[in-house]
């Protein structure tokens, strides 16, 4: 290990087996500077995710360097009314959060008819989301309340969030590169622990810059510099010969009344190779084994809306319903959980 690293953080292996990512010093405090800048100051900071990730690292970092001390929730499953009662020992004029979607959706949700809870969330002078991509409908409700989210975009490869609200921050430039993101600048890790092959797969120089490529499918706009992340390069399945993103699949389902926390996973199918299925969180659905396949009616929209925006083959063959969204440490979804349950509700 370099002598510079100052941490290894492990990432969340929601898709893939978790890698060791090696962080120097240099790159979190630019991290920090970078986010300080973009927030308009620093100032003290409730630690809501687990402090062995990026982004739970991260607010122990910024912490340190506004020299404030961070408030700490409970570790274990998130609970509003903790993240109320944390909030409300914050007591400093800046006031900032890092969140994943699932968070924000919960608090979103209890605070349209918790005055006490919309007011604390109203003195945050920035709320971080980030970790996975946020609902368009959850960002339009969070702004009717008067909440200033700030969407992320980056990994433990650059240090945590790098691009706030698509735009790069600090001395981070973004390109994209036949169509995958590529991030450079003074966040990016020295590479993997243990694994010197994929280090020299995922960082490159070229023409002594040094370049991180993200696995990510984008775009940068050239004239506003604005990234635009569009989904995970191995989310891609090919369905009856034709290439079916399932992030976008996702973001169309989302976009449907009632299903803004519905998560898109492959299943094996016999004709197709593999097809999209769609995985639905409901309150009203018992701990079920095997989870429970939907009938025809509400697929058929989603069929349609889908087939509508992607085309016939990102039409999702089932709509299966679990009681929750199961989730990894970091809050973001178990997608190798949700295959496992997309492919029982067919059996």
């Amino acid at each position: 290990m370099p002598r510079r690293v100052a941490v290894v953080i492990e990432t969340s292996g929601s898709t893939d087996v978790p890698k060791r990512v090696m962080l120097g010093t240099d790159a979190l405090l630019s991290s920090a500077a970078a986010s300080t800048v973009a927030l308009d100051g620093a100032g003290q900071w409730l630690l809501a995710l687990p402090a062995h990730y990026i982004a739970g690292v991260q607010v122990l970092v910024r912490s340190i360097v506004a020299q404030t001390t961070p408030v700490v929730l409970p570790v274990g499953h998130f609970d509003p009314a903790a993240f109320q009662a944390g909030a409300e020992r914050l007591a400093e004029p800046l006031r900032y959060t890092s969140l994943v979607p699932a968070q924000l959706a919960r608090l979103v949700a209890e605070a349209d008819g918790d005055r006490r809870l919309l007011a604390v969330l109203r003195r945050f002078t920035g709320i971080l989301v980030g970790g996975q991509a946020t609902p368009a409908g959850l960002l339009a409700r969070a702004a009717d309340l008067d909440l200033r989210v700030v969407r992320t975009y980056g990994s433990s490869e650059t240090a945590g969030g790098c691009v706030y609200d698509g735009l790069p921050i600090g001395d981070t430039e973004v390109r994209a590169v036949d169509g995958q993101l590529e991030i450079s600048g003074s966040v990016l890790a020295e590479g993997y622990l243990g694994d010197p092959e994929l280090t020299r797969e995922r960082f490159r120089q070229v023409r002594g810059v040094r370049w991180y490529r993200t696995g990510d499918l984008g775009e940068v706009d050239p004239a506003t510099g604005l990234v635009r992340v569009l989904g995970r390069q191995d989310n891609v399945i090919i369905s009856g010969g034709e290439k079916v993103s399932l992030d976008a699949v996702e973001r169309v389902v989302r976009s449907l009344p009632g299903l803004a926390e519905a998560v898109a996973v492959a299943a094996d199918d016999d004709r197709w190779g593999q097809v999209p299925v769609v995985v639905v969180p409901s309150p009203a659905v018992p701990s079920l084994h095997p989870p429970l396949a939907l009938g025809p009616e509400p697929l058929d929209r989603v069929r349609a809306a889908t087939g509508a925006v992607l085309g016939p083959a990102a039409r999702p063959a089932r709509l299966v319903f679990v009681a929750s969204i199961p989730l990894l440490a970091s809050g973001k979804p178990d997608r190798q959980e949700l295959g496992r349950l997309a492919g029982a509700a067919k059996k």
